[in-house]
């Protein structure tokens, strides 16, 4: 019984973990590549929900509606690294006023808290269409889509200018001192984060149907979960194996979330088990190392 439940959870954990996958590849970039820690992904994942859904509402293809939504996320992104680098805000501020800014924003491209999407065509609804069943065209399209994101990501960040945005996070002094720009480096690179993140947005609102200004509420936490999970089952050694790691950890991440609900967990506690499964991901390893090095002053 419980091996029949877990095969009925496998689907859809492989549809959403491949869908919120693109969330994870832009933390990598803020937070793996730049060691920015950039919170405007709360905002800027429901910007492009929101975005994509009132352009699409308003007769707009469903493409085109992805596009503008992922040149938005561009933008918010660059926003934050102004603020952080031309006005000198600190960064977790400066993330902060973006993320909050970009909630009344996203109230007034919506008009309203959501926007249902039932009952227009979406980019999915051709092969919801499809006389097989719903998950393997979606599964497929997602695995597509972030396959292709992958690697578009390991090409940029293996040329001139992504070895110079990865210089930038690792030694910022050091790459200043080539000539640089590591200001334009962040500001770009956050930018490219957050398309990344509301390009997962936009997908994300047609395929469940509908796009909610909360929609982001958490999701930086859930993306570093997952970063973390993919991290401690495929070793970050190169950065293939870093944006593998964040893909693999999405897809475990909602196993284990869905194996959880399955099991009795109440949907309200999943952001306080997600915080929980982050706090332990990095607190554990801190107090082992600790507790190594009390042993070692003890001689032991």
């Amino acid at each position: 019984m419980f091996f029949d439940g877990f095969l009925r959870i496998v689907p859809v954990s492989l549809e959403l973990g491949l869908a919120y996958a693109l969330v994870a590849l832009g933390i990598v970039i803020s937070f793996r590549i730049l060691a920015f820690p950039d919170l405007t992904v709360d905002g800027s994942f429901a910007l492009g929900g929101a975005v994509a859904a009132r352009l699409i509402v308003e007769g707009v293809s469903p493409l085109l509606s992805i596009l503008i939504s992922v040149v938005s996320g561009f933008a918010a992104g660059c926003c934050t690294g102004l603020l952080n680098t031309r006005l000198k805000i600190n960064s977790l501020l400066a993330g902060i006023l973006m993320m909050t800014m970009l909630y009344s924003i996203n109230l007034r491209i919506m008009g309203r808290s959501n926007i249902q999407l039932l009952t227009v065509d979406t980019i999915l609804t051709p092969l919801e269409n499809l006389d097989i069943n719903r998950f393997i065209p979606i599964i497929l399209f997602f695995l597509v889509v972030t396959i292709a994101m992958k690697i578009l990501l390991d090409l940029f960040l293996h040329t001139q200018f992504g070895f110079a945005m990865r210089a930038t996070g690792d030694n910022e002094q050091m790459i200043r001192t080539l000539g640089v720009d590591t200001d334009r480096m962040t500001v770009l690179g956050l930018g490219l984060s957050n398309a990344f993140v509301a390009l997962s947005g936009a997908l994300v609102s047609q395929d469940q149907g509908f796009a909610d200004v909360g929609m982001g509420i958490g999701m930086i936490v859930s993306a570093l979960a997952s970063i973390i999970i993919g991290e401690t089952l495929v070793k970050a050694r190169s950065v293939q194996r870093m944006t593998l790691a964040a893909v693999v950890g999405s897809i475990v991440y909602k196993l284990i979330i869905s194996m959880g609900l399955r099991l009795g967990l109440a949907p309200t506690d999943l952001k306080m088990a997600t915080g929980i499964m982050v706090i332990l991901a990095l607190g554990i390893p801190a107090l082992k190392k600790e507790k190594e090095s009390k042993l070692h002053l003890r001689g032991i």
